[in-house]
């Protein structure tokens, strides 16, 4: 069983950088590839990043330029640094750990972390 667990969000002034951080349990988090998801109040969760075990990366475009995606196989561990945050990147944030190709659909994730929330103040 793999079990996810976010961490960094807060609340900040917009302008403001972030460092989410999710932690994987389990021996083949190498296998995997991670993404970011958010979803804000009355909206569908949005693909926002991911990261094939290989270090491949993927950026949507509303955030591409100011969020970095990485991941530290030995840590069992990804991260996605904001920079420039917005009041509309105020959102919960979750990770997802999956073995899918299309890694921008939530459909192809099967583990998923409880969310950290990040609000950006304008």
């Amino acid at each position: 069983q793999v079990q996810i667990a976010e961490s960094g969000g807060g609340l900040l002034q917009a302008g403001g950088s972030l460092r989410l951080s999710c932690v994987v349990s389990g021996r083949t988090f190498v296998m995997y590839s991670m993404g970011w998801f958010r979803q804000a109040p009355g909206k569908e969760r949005e693909f926002v990043a991911a990261i094939t075990g290989g270090g491949s990366t993927d950026v949507a475009d509303s955030v591409k330029g100011r969020f970095t995606i990485s991941r530290d196989n030995a840590k069992n561990t990804v991260y996605l640094q904001m920079n420039m945050l917005k009041p509309e990147d105020t959102a919960v944030y979750y990770c997802a750990a999956g073995a899918g190709f299309y890694l921008r659909s939530s459909n192809e994730y099967r583990y998923w972390g409880q969310g950290t929330q990040v609000t950006v103040a304008s």
